[in-house]
Formats: structure tokens, C-alpha cells, sequence
């Protein structure tokens, strides 16, 4: 008898073990999901300092541009548009900084064979990252948005909110997908994931008009409409709560950019579900991606 390792007796047949039906496919790829959207969920009230942080320093860089816009004597809704850029970037953060490199620092703490190991797919696990990482950046944007109008009083017209709803979905949707994809890219690249991820905060913001109308950027306005959710999206919100603003002439109306973040919702989410599959078949095959720094 194997004193060092030993085992539970059962009494099940290891053939029914190994059958796995759909129904049970489908509820242990849920139950992956929960246990890793659980962490950031539950983690909310775990670190206050982090409430503080993230709330705090992006409302100050947000406060930074209402009083540059003010002082240069702009619409008043030039002030909304830095409001509402900055209630929305923490979704980018949150993409950038826990989902696109989460893989990749898994590898380097030792933890992701165990994801490969377990009876489960890879795109649940990134699938309950996305979930909690959502929810936890839903709060800091909600508190963000919440102090910036009591503060600097700005006025929303939001009247359509049968679009605005579906819109704003859309591109969480949308958003979190490209964060999946990038997950696996970053995962690929190996340890230039960092710098990636620090490159992709600050250009983007640029593109994607954050603290302003992006179509004030022209051609490069256009190419972040095709390319980036975040850009899509916060554009397409800016001209549902300030409609008749001159200054967002020259992007698409929101229902075509509804459009636009349904076809990148489904291109981001195929391409992330095809590299998980690279990736799988890799790390089954050579063994090579859970080596600790390759």
C-alpha cells in the first residue's frame, strides 16, 4: 500500500468518471467562471486603499482638464465629455492591468499549469475574470461619475435610453473581449507583456479622445472608430448624453456605432477563443508556456 501518496477508495467506475456529459461540461465551466470573478468581487472591501486609490487618482486627472476647459472659457459640455471619459477609463485599466496580462503573470507565480491541468476551459476562467473585473471597475466608474457631477455640476440630456442601455453593453462586451484576446497575445509574447501593457494605456487614451470630441482627430479619429471599443463606445454615449453638440460632428450616429461594437464583440471573441485553443494545444503538446520565465 502507497503510505506516501495515498488515495480515497470509492466505488465508482473510473469509466463513469471520465464520461462528461454536457450538462456536466456546462457546470464545472461555471463554476470555474464564479470561483475567479469571486476574488474581485469579494476583494472590493478587502483593501480599502484600493477604493481609495483608484477613485482618487483618476478623478484628478479628470479634474485637471474640467479646470483647463473652464479656464479657456469651452462649452459647458466639453466639461461633461471630460466627466464621462473619466468615469470610463476605469474599464480600460481594468482591461489593460487584469485581463490582458493576468495570463502571462499567472506563468511567472508558477499557477498556470494548474488552469491547464484542471477539467475546465481556459475561456471560463477568463470569462469569470472579466465578470468580477466589470463589476469591480462598474463601482470606481459609478463613484468616479457620481463626485465629478455633484462637483463641477454637470448636466446630462440623456433621453435615449433604450439605446444608451444596449450601447453601454455592448461595449463592456466588446471591451472585455479584446481584453481576452489580448490575455493570450500577451501570454505569447512573453515577458515584454508588461511594457506592452504600459505602452497601451496612455496612446489609446490619445486615439480614443478621452478628454475630448475624437473626431477632432480626423483620419486618426476614424481609424480608433474601426479598431478600438473603447473609442466606439464612449463616443457613441458622449452623443446620447449631449446631443446637438457641434463638436462631436463627424463619427458615425450611435446606431451605427451600436453596429460597430456588435462586429467587434464577435471578431474579439472568436480570436480569443481560437488563441486560448493555440495556446491549450502548446502548453499539451511542448510543455513550454508554464515554464516559470520563458
Amino acid at each position: 500500500m502507497n503510505t506516501l501518496f495515498p488515495t480515497r477508495e470509492t466505488t465508482a467506475d473510473p469509466r463513469t468518471d471520465a464520461d462528461w456529459t454536457g450538462r456536466r461540461a456546462f457546470e464545472t465551466n461555471l463554476r470555474a467562471l464564479v470561483g475567479r470573478a469571486y476574488p474581485r468581487v469579494r476583494g472590493l472591501g478587502r483593501e480599502p486603499s484600493w477604493i481609495f486609490f483608484e477613485i482618487l487618482l483618476p478623478f484628478l486627472g479628470t479634474s485637471a482638464f474640467v479646470l483647463v476647459y473652464r479656464a479657456l472659457q469651452a462649452p459647458e459640455a466639453y466639461v461633461g465629455f471630460v466627466v464621462l471619459g473619466g468615469a470610463m477609463s476605469a474599464f480600460w485599466l481594468n482591461v489593460v492591468w487584469m485581463m490582458a496580462g493576468q495570463l502571462y503573470w499567472e506563468k511567472s507565480q508558477g499557477n498556470l499549469e494548474l488552469y491547464f491541468a484542471a477539467p475546465m476551459s481556459l475561456m471560463a476562467v477568463l470569462l469569470g475574470m472579466a465578470a468580477g473585473g466589470l463589476f469591480m471597475s462598474g463601482t470606481r466608474s459609478l463613484a468616479i461619475l457620481l463626485i465629478s457631477t455633484a462637483l463641477f455640476g454637470v448636466q446630462f440630456h440623456l433621453t435615449d435610453w433604450a439605446l444608451a442601455v444596449p450601447v453601454f453593453l455592448l461595449t463592456m462586451t466588446a471591451l472585455y473581449g479584446l481584453g481576452m484576446m489580448l490575455a493570450s497575445l500577451f501570454l505569447l509574447w512573453g515577458r515584454e507583456a508588461f511594457h506592452l501593457t504600459n505602452l497601451a494605456i496612455e496612446p489609446v487614451y490619445f486615439i480614443s479622445g478621452l478628454n475630448f470630441p475624437v473626431a477632432r482627430l480626423g483620419a486618426l479619429g476614424a481609424v480608433a472608430i474601426a479598431t478600438i471599443p473603447f473609442a466606439v463606445g464612449l463616443d457613441a454615449l458622449r452623443q446620447l448624453a449631449f446631443p446637438g453638440m457641434p463638436g462631436l460632428a463627424g463619427t458615425p450616429s450611435p446606431q451605427v456605432e451600436a453596429l460597430i461594437l456588435v462586429a467587434m464583440t464577435v471578431v474579439f471573441l472568436v480570436a480569443s477563443q481560437r488563441l486560448i485553443r493555440v495556446i491549450e494545444r502548446m502548453a499539451r503538446s511542448r510543455g513550454s508556456l508554464s515554464i516559470r520565465w520563458q
